[in-house]
């Protein structure tokens, strides 16, 4: 069997972001119309036929998940011409449905890819996340302290009160509690309704989002997306699967899992190198949403590489009939 050809991540990056940008357009007559899956679905299609043009032998390891019940990209997927490297991919053709039905900020169309076996193939279930941007010593937070213990650790870290700490958290019930303690530190929160994926990235660039923390549970796939991000950008991440009953310790068996308390480092979701690209399809923190004019639809695309650590944003210009 001749050999695999190598993951050249240099060549690869602009046909990400050519993925990305994609999905996003595809989306652009739907941002505020009221209509998730219809989002959804011209997104997935958009990124699924790119990916087929793609010389790569790729297999999709984070996809669509059951529990929007989404048109998937599913895991498992083979995608590509089959005549390239063999690469793992993980997306999200569009995170942040619901941001989008409502045009809500936020929503991106995000995909990461790195070579076969670089990525964990993490099951459909809750993951229990916490992020911090670059610059600090490993440790200096971690899943084992309480909340308040996470926001007066950060701040002696960067040499400020608990007061300047502001926390991105995921609005939901389950994290009430959460909110309430970390609220007695001082500390702000940034509630977001959704895109979890696009809220540990927030943590990359304080100085411009504002955010320094983020915690709380989420999807374990997007867990592993917002990794391929850090591993890009810089920063620190950890996940721990959450399991609500057997038929969830079931799928994580299936993945291959069988540690089920295990701690998962940014680096273990993420063991090579990766390149990853978002585009944006309503205005965000990170990346401005997707403009409509006379003729024309604009997008501005991410697109980073973690072998040299480069960040480069995109402008692409398309026009439309």
């Amino acid at each position: 069997m001749p050999k695999s050809p190598d993951f050249n991540d240099r060549s690869l990056s602009l046909d990400l972001a050519r993925v990305s940008e994609a999905a996003a357009i595809a989306c652009t007559p739907l941002i505020g119309r009221g209509d998730e899956k219809a989002a959804d679905q011209a997104a997935v299609d958009a990124m699924r036929t790119q990916l087929n043009r793609l010389d790569i032998a790729g297999v999709v390891v984070i996809g669509e998940g059951e529990r929007d019940e989404a048109p998937m990209l599913f895991i498992g997927e083979e995608v590509g011409t089959g005549n390239g490297p063999g690469v793992d991919i993980a997306l999200d053709p569009l995170e942040g449905t619901t941001l989008t039905a409502k045009d809500m900020p936020n929503a991106l169309a995000v995909i990461a890819m790195g070579p076969r076996g670089s990525m964990l193939h993490a099951p459909d279930v809750y993951m229990d996340k916490l992020a911090i941007g670059p610059g600090f010593r490993t440790g200096v937070v971690t899943l084992d302290m309480s909340p308040a213990e996470r926001v007066s650790a950060l701040a002696a870290a960067k040499g400020c009160s608990t007061n300047d700490i502001t926390v991105c958290v995921l609005e939901r019930p389950r994290h009430e509690d959460m909110i309430a303690e970390l609220r007695s530190t001082g500390a702000a929160i940034r509630l977001i309704t959704d895109g979890d994926v696009a809220g540990v990235m927030h943590t990359a660039e304080p100085s411009k989002t504002g955010i320094d923390m983020y915690m709380g549970s989420g999807g374990a796939p997007e867990g592993v997306l917002a990794a391929a991000a850090l591993k890009c950008m810089g920063g620190q991440i950890f996940g721990r699967l959450m399991f609500r009953n057997e038929d969830e310790k079931g799928r994580a068996k299936k993945a291959g899992i069988t540690n089920f308390d295990r701690v998962y480092t940014r680096d273990d979701m993420v063991t090579g190198d990766v390149i990853f690209a978002a585009t944006g399809v309503t205005d965000g923190s990170l990346v401005p949403g997707i403009k409509r004019e006379v003729g024309f639809v604009t997008a501005e695309t991410i697109l980073m590489r973690s072998k040299t650590g480069s960040v480069r944003r995109m402008i692409y210009r398309n026009p439309v009939g």
